[in-house]
Formats: structure tokens, sequence, C-alpha cells
């Protein structure tokens, strides 16, 4: 079984997946900062003070120490049922980032990559029945009329 299980790990798409789940989850965090620290202040600039990440609804009972509060995180973490849209949208950025710059990534690579030439296509040998009539049919338009 530990020989099986080094064929599989020494296998080279494994390598790759493994440096490619590392190399997405740092980039993934960028993209996330991205979106918190630039993005959202921004879109909330352009929207007259709009922050996403403070918008829920609360389902649930509220907690007197917490009464008003208008805290989500703080909310979340004593166990309150809330609705929060706001870091849905937040995340659906995100996601959007992340896939227009994977897109974005895919298709320079896809671009770089040297495609192989593909040989002219040619064409199959003539069957000998076929060539066999072609030649009836060229001496017979090559014979005198009579």
């Amino acid at each position: 079984m530990i020989q099986e299980f080094k064929a599989f790990i020494a296998r080279g798409n494994v390598l790759d997946l493994a440096v490619a789940v590392i190399i997405g989850a740092a980039f993934g965090k960028i993209v996330s900062s991205l979106t918190d620290d630039i993005i959202m202040p921004v879109i909330g600039l352009i929207t007259g003070g709009l922050d996403f990440s403070s918008h829920f609804i609360v389902l649930g009972k509220v907690p007197e120490a917490l009464a008003g509060s208008s805290d989500y995180a703080a909310l979340k973490k004593a166990g309150v049922a809330v609705f929060g849209y706001g870091a849905f949208i937040t995340a659906a950025v995100n996601f959007l980032i992340l896939a227009f710059i994977i897109f974005l990534l895919v298709r320079a690579v896809h671009r770089l990559t040297v495609k192989p030439e593909v040989p002219a296509a040619v064409a199959p040998p003539e069957p000998a029945d076929i060539a066999l009539l072609r030649e009836i049919r060229d001496e017979l338009k090559n014979r005198p009329a009579v």
C-alpha cells in the first residue's frame, strides 16, 4: 500500500495539483485583500459610504450585551442567526475578480504555449477499381470518333 501511495504522489498531475492548490490559496488571500481593502471601499465611496460588510438582517434573538449592535462579526460570534447579504456580495465580488484573473492567466498561457503543427491532410490512395474506371474513361475520350 505504501508503494502504491508513493507511485500516486510521484505522478506529475498530483504534484501539479498540490502546487496549484497552494498558490491558489495564497492568491485567494491577495484577491480578498484587494476586494476588502481597495475595491469595496471605492464602491462605498461611489455609493455614498455604503459598506457591504455591515449589511445584514438579524434573524434570531440578540443577547442584551449586543442589543442595538451593528457589528456583524460580533453578532455572528455570539451565535446570533444573521442573514449576511453584505458579506455574500463581498464574497461574490471576490469570486468574480478571482475568476477574471484566472481567465486572463489561462488565456495568456494558452497564447504562449507552442501548438504542434498539424501536418497537411494527405489524401488516401485511390482504390484500384476507381483508378481502373478512370483509365477506361480517359481511353474512351481519346478514341477517335467513328
